[in-house]
């Protein structure tokens, strides 16, 4: 499903209108398209060049297993082989999409790629997906997985939540995920030596969500990690004081039954809507893992919900960070706080790694910005270096940049181009 570049930009303009709820929603759809909002000096090299155009491939034992999209059709993936020392290795892929956190909302999504896959087709595979070594050094010749994401519920929802009054949905994201994993064993990841799990916005979060899942269905001499992208979501109150994201994940969670999927240890102590957020999934990780992030990711603007613009005072910040007054990047820069505060237990486990840019962005492991001239960088290595290095040992990795606009070689997201 193609989305126009003015479309996408109208659909920003209405969100930032409305309350925090509905922009959450809506940045689903924006993440869709978010290529075509880069500024122009460098937007032509936003995806690679030498990416590959693979078919959906729809899975064989869903209609049997039950595991459906919110309308009920068969969900998808899509899928590359590996070739020569790649070939008993594996590297998934979760796509993003936000949540929907009602049946109104959720019926939305039926209509687009994150609710059906009669809306899905075949897609690139750049950044961690690429085949070239020049752009993916340590996995371009693994066997590649895009797993498409049509539940929203980060494959978490259970079907004994489900409502049938009209609506016609379906929230099978276990399952879906379930049978996801059955069809790829199947298909030669039961041998795999290596393997790596990783995943944008909400497909990062189902990479947590399901990381010490996936280590226990691969066999036990292989080498299994899990790579989360843009997808450390805060608890954190938003300028108003409110803790709204903490309402829409509740609702969320009670919506989809999502309770059972999470932190057995965490939904035990505290409500199953706190344990949905990051901070709480990564205490119960066993897994090693590896976190990217932006320090002042554009999706954690619904922090800054558009009622509290009087008039508009949030509303060119939220477009483009360089229009942000210095009261407002004083906010932003507590919002950076809270984020390093929230790793602040993560970074001392020695199997886990970082890399936390200071760039205004929402997901950098699909595009160029993985590993080529439009990759940011710390230490004079990019994200797939960085990455390169955590999952083959080959050093530390706990890289944390300097606060906003420190680094040159960020690629920040400018919504205020027509």
């Amino acid at each position: 499903m193609a989305i126009s570049r003015q479309s996408t930009l109208s659909w920003w303009r209405k969100l930032s209108k409305k309350d925090l709820i509905t922009a959450a929603i809506g940045l689903a759809l924006i993440l869709f398209s978010f290529s075509f909002l880069f500024n122009s000096s460098k937007k032509a090299d936003v995806f690679t060049l030498n990416s590959d155009y693979v078919p959906l491939t729809l899975l064989r034992n869903a209609k049997q297993t039950g595991a459906f999209c919110l309308d009920g059709s068969l969900p998808g993936y899509h899928f590359q082989k590996g070739f020569g020392s790649g070939s008993s290795k594996w590297v998934l892929h979760i796509e993003g999409g936000g949540w929907c956190d009602s049946v109104a909302t959720c019926a939305l999504r039926k209509a687009t790629a994150l609710g059906s896959s009669n809306f899905m087709e075949q897609v690139q595979f750049s950044g961690i997906l690429s085949h070239d070594p020049a752009e993916n050094p340590d996995f371009f010749n693994w066997n590649k997985v895009k797993i498409r994401y049509c539940d929203g519920s980060s494959f978490a929802g259970h079907s004994e939540n489900e409502f049938h009054n009209g609506t016609y949905l379906f929230f099978r994201g276990q399952l879906i995920w379930k049978a996801v994993m059955d069809e790829l064993l199947a298909k030669g990841m039961s041998n795999a030596g290596q393997a790596l799990l990783s995943g944008c916005s909400a497909g990062g979060l189902a990479t947590m969500i399901h990381c010490d899942d996936f280590r226990a269905k691969l066999p036990k001499t292989a080498t299994v990690k899990c790579l989360a992208d843009a997808s450390f979501f805060l608890d954190e109150k938003d300028v108003n004081g409110r803790h709204t994201m903490q309402l829409f994940y509740k609702n969320v969670v009670n919506l989809h039954g999502a309770a059972k999927s999470l932190p057995r240890d965490c939904v035990a102590k505290m409500s199953p809507s706190l344990c949905f957020f990051p901070q709480q999934i990564v205490e119960s990780i066993k897994t090693p893992l590896f976190l990217v992030n932006p320090a002042y990711d554009f999706w954690q603007h619904v922090l800054v919900p558009a009622a509290s613009d009087l008039p508009d005072e949030w509303r060119r910040c939220r477009l483009n960070i360089q229009n942000c007054s210095s009261h407002q990047m004083d906010i932003l820069q507590g919002f950076r706080n809270s984020l390093l505060n929230a790793l602040g237990e993560f970074k001392k486990k020695k199997e886990r790694g970082m890399f936390i840019n200071s760039c205004f962005i929402h997901c950098q492991t699909w595009m160029a910005t993985w590993h080529g001239p439009n990759s940011p960088k710390l230490n004079n290595k990019t994200i797939a270096e960085n990455a390169g290095d955590w999952y083959f040992n080959r050093e530390q990795t706990k890289q944390i940049d300097c606060p906003f606009p420190c680094n040159p070689s960020c690629l920040n997201m400018d919504f205020t181009q027509a």
